[in-house]
């Protein structure tokens, strides 16, 4: 009796032969190759992503800067000096950024504005660098002058 019920206890270990036989090796092979390019996606819409946000902070950073300068020449070359340092600083690929420094309303209580557009590389990782993709991204920013600074002749100082 012990040996009937141990017999029925007996748990096979290994099916021999079926239908599902390699279908793991199928299923992996398959879904491989799709989760790789989910995944350079989500890479590539992040590096996206990072890039803009370096833009929308250098446009900041050029507008404030344009701001502090002490005439309009002033604050074009100070904004369109600052948004390239900002850039290289933050690591994007822009080899050559376009800086437009507003300083139609440079005065007293008036504000400079900066519009940066960036042609960023982030294509490396598509295809190991074979697909390049370089996107057009563009902010603006704009910045207050402050109402205390003195005007004489014309001129801000």
């Amino acid at each position: 009796m012990v040996h009937a019920m141990a017999d029925r206890m007996r748990i096979p270990c290994r099916r021999r032969g079926g239908p599902d036989d390699g279908s793991a090796v199928v299923e992996t092979v398959v879904l491989t190759p799709i989760l790789i390019v989910v995944l350079m996606a989500a890479v590539m819409a992040g590096r996206f992503e990072s890039a803009r946000l370096h833009v929308d902070t250098a446009a900041s950073n050029a507008a404030r800067a344009a701001s502090l300068a002490r005439s309009p020449a002033a604050a074009q070359a100070a904004g369109v000096a600052e948004a390239r340092r900002s850039l290289v600083g933050a690591g994007v690929a822009c080899p050559s950024p376009r800086v437009t420094v507003d300083t139609t309303g440079f005065r007293p209580g008036g504000v400079v504005k900066v519009s940066l557009t960036c042609r960023a590389d982030i294509g490396d990782l598509a295809g190991m660098g074979l697909v390049p993709i370089n996107t057009a991204i563009t902010n603006s920013s704009e910045a207050p002058v402050d109402v205390y600074r003195q005007a004489t002749s014309g001129s801000l100082r």
